[in-house]
């Protein structure tokens, strides 16, 4: 083999970036097992284009490597959801174009809420359910709780509650962009604040999903009910949790004020296709 044939010698370093992106990238394709059997030492080499010695050098043993690779996945967990943004701005623009200004009246808004709210939980609760990453997510849980007393177990707690923090921040911060397009707030007294809907909002769909992987009938099956008294329509389970908590919690704003320029705003938003843009702190 000649000198420009050679592979090109890389540092220790920039090994261990290849291999762990490439075990990262078949975990987000194929989903994690609480064993990592399905992933392969071997193939992780070929596929980071590192050399057999530099690896087996920097990871004697598989095991030290697999432990690092869990405290890679623990530190970027990010526990799935779209928060429903899609279904959300469909319900919202549909709702918009044929409420229109009527929407100056609460019950109308409250009405518009409450499809919003079903729709995008349904949406939520279909794309989890979907996702590599929650499985993989779960599986970190189940991993995080075979390991021994030690430092590994300590870093793949942290690196989980973290990501759970953050996650629930940012739908907290969702929740309360949303409400300042509908004009609601937290029910003074109540004893919670939009970080508390979000946990609630979050530990109700993850167990939802949950349990569809054994009944996915009794989570699955519609009902006709009516959680906000706007009239009966067909809602799932998970719906009707989200619903409960977000109409237990919130009131309509006393002080929040509908105009024509509010609504221009919001449609322009919306044709704009700017997904982030209602789940701001809106001033309009």
């Amino acid at each position: 083999m000649g000198p420009s044939s050679r592979r090109r010698r890389i540092s220790d370093g920039e090994t261990a970036r290849r291999m762990l992106q490439a075990a990262i990238t078949r975990v987000n394709s194929a989903g994690l097992t609480v064993s990592l059997d399905h992933i392969s030492f071997e193939d992780v080499i070929r596929e980071a284009g590192v050399s057999r010695s530099t690896a087996y050098r920097r990871w004697p043993y598989k095991d030290l490597f697999f432990a690092d690779l869990l405290r890679e996945l623990a530190r970027g967990a990010a526990p799935a959801s779209t928060t429903g943004t899609a279904a959300f701005e469909r319900a919202l623009a549909d709702g918009l174009l044929a409420e229109g200004q009527a929407l100056d009246r609460a019950d109308r808004r409250h009405a518009l809420l409450t499809e919003v709210l079903r729709r995008s939980a349904d949406a939520d609760f279909d794309a989890v359910r979907a996702a590599t990453e929650w499985h993989t997510y779960l599986a970190l849980q189940a991993t995080f709780l075979s390991l021994p007393d030690g430092a590994l177990r300590e870093e793949i707690r942290a690196g989980l509650a973290a990501a759970d923090r953050g996650f629930v921040e940012r739908i907290g911060r969702s929740w309360a962009a949303v409400c300042a397009v509908f004009g609601y707030r937290p029910r003074p007294g109540s004893g919670a604040g939009f970080a508390t809907i979000a946990l609630q909002v979050t530990a109700s769909l993850r167990g939802f999903v949950t349990m569809a992987t054994v009944d996915p009938e009794a989570v699955t099956a519609r009902l006709v009910a009516d959680p906000s008294g706007t009239g009966a329509a067909e809602w799932t389970a998970a719906g009707l949790a989200v619903a409960a908590i977000a109409f237990t919690f919130l009131e309509p704003d006393p002080e929040f004020v509908w105009s024509a320029d509010r609504l221009a705003t919001l449609l322009g938003e919306l044709g704009a296709q700017r997904p982030a843009a209602i789940f701001r702190d809106l001033r309009l």
